[in-house]
């Protein structure tokens, strides 16, 4: 369904399970992002059918999620702090092609592959983290980022033909698997 050229390794979590502080830290940060790259494909892309009302609610959820994430670090005494990034999302957002249309195309799965590896790593903490409501939270952001997934994946073939969009997907998934191998031994969500 996520559409990924590989799945998490099996040791990733036990990889940043003594870090799990940086992982919020880190993940608070992403849903920042998240919400910045909607909102902004929204102002380039309002003429486009169905873009400003679902990118408009995927912002608003973003920041709900950004919120969150606040509200967790607070509760835990962690302060939120800036850190050095993995490399992931920017060796990605390189891959997006320049030229209109297909600078359009890229972005939307760019964005539906980002959604789907943290997705597929909520799930992976859900499962592991021995705190019940950050287990609880983590399963929740699993349903919601598998919709932003599908939504951007539906603009994408909204927009272009399918066979284009397949292509395309299988493309950026080898790169987004490159990326997260990147980030190897650094403790974030979007590393390998």
């Amino acid at each position: 369904m996520l559409h990924l050229a590989e799945p998490t390794r099996p040791e990733w979590f036990a990889d940043i399970a003594d870090h799990l502080d940086l992982i919020l830290i880190d993940h608070a940060h992403l849903e920042k992002r998240a919400a910045s790259t909607a909102l902004n494909m929204l102002f380039q892309y309002t003429g486009r059918d169905g873009v400003p009302r679902h990118l408009a609610d995927v912002v608003q959820e973003e920041m709900e999620h950004f919120t969150r994430m606040l509200d967790l670090l607070e509760a835990r005494g962690v302060e939120l702090l800036r850190q050095e990034p993995a490399p992931y999302a920017k060796l990605l957002v390189q891959e997006i092609r320049r030229d209109e249309p297909q600078r359009f195309l890229d972005r939307l799965l760019v964005a539906a592959l980002i959604e789907a590896r943290s997705c597929e790593r909520f799930s992976v903490l859900a499962e592991n983290v021995a705190d019940l409501e950050l287990a609880t939270f983590y399963e929740e952001l699993f349903e919601s980022e598998a919709r932003h997934y599908t939504l951007y994946t539906n603009l994408a073939r909204r927009h272009f033909p399918e066979d284009e969009v397949q292509a395309r997907l299988d493309e950026l998934a080898t790169a987004e698997l490159k990326a997260l191998r990147a980030g190897e031994g650094l403790p974030r969500l979007h590393s390998y």
